[in-house]
């Protein structure tokens, strides 16, 4: 019995070996197939650079397509400093895909730095990847070409002036807009007032009339009713005898009359001077002194009232041949001046349509193309625009631009001061225009190999010689349609115009360099960015680029 229990533990023993084992294999098995489907590297673009320059740090994730990765937006490189983080690229490998993103770092002080891991998320598990050691080195710069300057004091700068254009363009068509509305206003105002305005008899009868047909007598309104009808004949009087009748007392106006009959100016017969003042003594009496009139009297009133103006009517003179013709002079002014608001109206009709024909093609095509279709726009001209293709230089360089290139002479640059049989240069435009462009094409004497990187180097410090200022400079490799390799810089800079005078305004450059058949090629393109059509030109002359001679090597 004692043997059988012992063999039945020493069993129990083994299986339970067995059993951890065999968890422990599982775990293990499992973490290998994670690690194997998922595989996190990391690389640099070079491992030495200049202060300022650009290292492209890549991190490549390969991993099963049913996996979550996640690049941390919060990455650290110190020391080093994040310039760009670019866009995630993904590549698809059989049933797995590789993640593919790049970050843009540099440094200002030289020594050596160590990029340390970065952390990347698989289904929410961290990865890390490996540290990278890089080298900055500084610029060296022989004191015996290039002047010492003392730190120059620090300048106020002015405040950018104020966008008056932009302010115009949308300030002046409101206002011309709200003008003519108003002017329009006013006219017709005016057209109404004067074709209400009749001439002072058949002004008076009518104003009779429609007193006639008032309600104010039936009412027993003798104020209201009197003060119109005196209105009515001092209105008339005012208008065809004396231009002050209207401010004129009753009492007053009676005696201009007087004088105007004395005078001999009209022919007025005192009858009716003395009705016209027994009529308007009545009606101040029923205006100030509340008094009431007989039975009809009002309506005899009235009807006096428009006898003294018939009377009145034939009394005044006709005009003689004078106020005839000063008349004439004034109904010509009159037509000269309907005829100038006419024009005026037409002028600002056909302003206003193009205003507002404006306003609706932008609406519909955008403002900024209306802006550039109004005041234009040079690089939109350009590339819109007939392009030419020709060869320039030897070796040649073949590229497509909205301008043939000049040929332009050629300086003396420390690019140049190598054994050089040959140097052609052709370009457009200047250096602080909206657009440059340069092609440069060197041959040398003896076959030599041409560092890519050297040459560049020395062709960029030919650039800041000739008034790029403050440039930041990133590199990366380029590559022709047809395969034909290079090298290429690109950033901004600022254009130095004259020995004390920088534009404010960067411009964007691109140098692309070539080392073909013994030769070196230089393509430059420097614009002022518009964020469009700068940027269309440049990728339609890289799409072009070709080199003659490399392609009649490779038919050899």
């Amino acid at each position: 019995m004692l043997d059988i229990r012992q063999n039945s533990n020493h069993n129990n023993w083994n299986l339970t070996i067995l059993g951890n084992r065999f968890i422990l294999f599982s775990f293990l098995f499992s973490l290998f197939s994670f690690y194997a489907t998922a595989q996190v590297t990391s690389s640099v673009d070079s491992t030495k650079i200049k202060i300022g320059e650009e290292i492209l740090y890549t991190i490549n994730v390969q991993s099963d397509s049913t996996d979550v990765v996640v690049f941390p937006e919060d990455q650290t490189f110190a020391p080093l400093e994040m310039i760009e983080s670019y866009k995630t690229d993904t590549t698809f490998e059989g049933a797995k895909y590789r993640l593919i993103k790049k970050y843009g770092l540099t440094q200002f002080d030289s020594g050596k730095y160590t990029i340390p891991p970065q952390r990347i998320f698989i289904n929410n598990k961290p990865f890390l990847t490996d540290s990278i050691k890089v080298e900055v080195n500084d610029v060296v710069v022989d004191t015996t070409k290039q002047k010492m300057f003392g730190i120059k004091p620090a300048v106020q700068v002015k405040s950018p002036p104020f966008d008056w254009l932009s302010l115009l363009f949308w300030v002046i068509p409101i206002l011309l807009i709200v003008g003519l509305a108003i002017y329009l206003f006013r006219r017709k105002k005016r057209k109404d007032a004067a074709q209400k305005q009749l001439p002072p008899y058949e002004e008076a009868i009518v104003a009779l009339k429609t007193l006639d047909n008032s309600q104010l007598l039936k009412e027993n309104k003798s104020k209201e009713y009197y003060s119109n009808l005196t209105e009515i004949v001092k209105r008339y009087l005012d208008r065809e005898v004396d231009e002050a009748a209207l401010e004129s007392t009753s009492d007053e106006l009676i005696t201009r009359l007087m004088m105007h009959k004395d005078a001999g100016s009209f022919d007025f017969d005192l009858e009716t001077i003395r009705k016209l003042d027994s009529i308007f003594k009545r009606a101040d009496l029923v205006k100030f002194a509340k008094m009431n009139q007989e039975s009809g009297q009002a309506e005899v009133d009235r009807k006096t009232i428009e006898e003294i103006i018939n009377e009145t009517h034939e009394a005044v003179p006709e005009p003689t041949e004078e106020e005839l013709l000063k008349n004439q002079e004034y109904l010509e002014k009159l037509r000269k001046r309907r005829k100038r608001r006419k024009w005026v109206l037409g002028i600002s009709g056909v302003f206003a349509a193009v205003i507002l024909a404006g306003a609706i093609y932008g609406a519909v095509t955008g403002f900024d193309n209306l802006k550039d279709k109004v005041f234009g726009n040079h690089l939109r001209e350009l590339a819109e625009g007939r392009w030419i293709k020709s060869e320039y230089g030897s070796p040649a360089v073949i590229l497509e631009t909205p301008e043939v290139l000049i040929r332009a002479e050629v300086p003396v640059t420390n690019a140049s001061k190598s054994t050089v049989s040959g140097r052609d240069i052709f370009t457009y435009g200047e250096m602080n225009s909206p657009l440059y462009i340069m092609v440069s094409t060197m041959r040398f004497n003896q076959k030599q190999d041409i560092a890519l990187d050297t040459a560049l180097d020395a062709v960029l410090d030919d650039l800041e010689q000739s008034g790029a200022k403050n440039m930041i400079v990133k590199r990366d490799d380029f590559e022709t349609e047809k395969g034909i390799k290079g090298l290429k810089a690109y950033g901004e800079f600022n254009v130095q115009v004259s020995d004390n005078k920088v534009l404010k305004e960067k411009s964007t450059y691109e140098l692309l360099l070539f080392a073909q058949q013994n030769g070196l090629q230089e393509v430059l393109i420097v614009y002022q960015n518009d964020g469009k059509y700068a940027e269309e030109i440049l990728k339609r002359i890289e799409a072009s680029i070709e080199l003659e001679i490399s392609e009649k090597k490779d038919g050899q």
